[in-house]
């Protein structure tokens, strides 16, 4: 009985320093924020990404190793170096309006799309899209390379085409890969920051406004904490239930399959 006594001692003496940080920097912050939401205190491609490491593996294009790394390499960049890189493009004297304007022959031809509520968002959305697709790129690569071209193989002298083979074989394979990777798109789409406020601020008129972005003008522009800690509830209630939707979704097709 002493000895079990000292192990559970050593345990709460080894444990207690790394619960006290975590509950101070993370339950405490989330606790306070959820109690504040209720007052009116004013105190981040998935596709794309399997589609290019698909065609990376199955060496459809040469030169692979190069792709891999062109594809990639946005992903080591700052947020911020990314969104001034990609305004300079955008700008009325950058890279992307020079060549729309010898494409419609317009010589004051300057992009319009931030301009309207409806398109202001697409120049963003590329730009993340370009920037993170290589992270999952780089994933579905690692797991794509785990299936045994033995089986693919034998699919292909069964007379299988490349589309059967990946419909039939690869996917299911690959599909606790795209269902992880999901989750991460969920989360970081909701939560996406940095970029969007260094390239628009969320303007022009709130047209390109997400709801981090108005979570954090009404939080610190405007004072208005009990608002602001609302609007992070609901980022994590969204990111939660859409979570929870693709995982019901998920066991459902793997049952099917299994």
């Amino acid at each position: 009985m002493h000895n079990r006594f000292r192990k559970r001692y050593s345990y709460w003496l080894l444990t207690a320093p790394g619960l006290v940080v975590f509950l101070l920097v993370i339950m405490f912050p989330v606790i306070y924020s959820v109690s504040l939401s209720f007052t009116e205190w004013s105190g981040y491609g998935i596709p794309l990404g399997f589609i290019f490491a698909y065609i990376l593996h199955r060496r459809m294009v040469g030169g692979g190793r190069f792709f891999q790394t062109m594809i990639f390499l946005p992903i080591t960049i700052s947020s911020v170096v990314v969104a001034l890189l990609w305004n300079q493009i955008f700008s009325a004297s950058g890279l992307f309006t020079a060549f729309m304007r010898i494409i419609t022959e317009d010589p004051r031809y300057v992009i319009g799309m931030f301009e309207q509520k409806n398109l202001a968002i697409v120049p963003i959305l590329f730009v993340l899209l370009w920037m993170h697709t290589g992270t999952y790129m780089v994933i579905y690569l690692a797991n794509l390379q785990k299936i045994s071209p033995s089986i693919i193989e034998a699919a292909q002298i069964d007379g299988a085409s490349e589309g059967q083979t990946l419909r039939r074989i690869i996917l299911p394979s690959m599909f606790p890969v795209i269902a992880t990777t999901a989750i991460f798109a969920i989360s970081g789409s909701l939560k996406a920051f940095d970029l969007i406020y260094a390239m628009t601020g969320g303007g022009p008129a709130h047209f390109s406004e997400v709801i981090a972005i108005y979570m954090y003008v009404n939080t610190f522009k405007y004072y208005k904490y009990g608002f602001g800690s609302a609007a992070s509830i609901i980022i994590i209630l969204l990111s939660v239930g859409l979570i929870l939707i693709l995982q019901f979704f998920t066991r459902r097709i793997e049952r099917r399959n299994g």
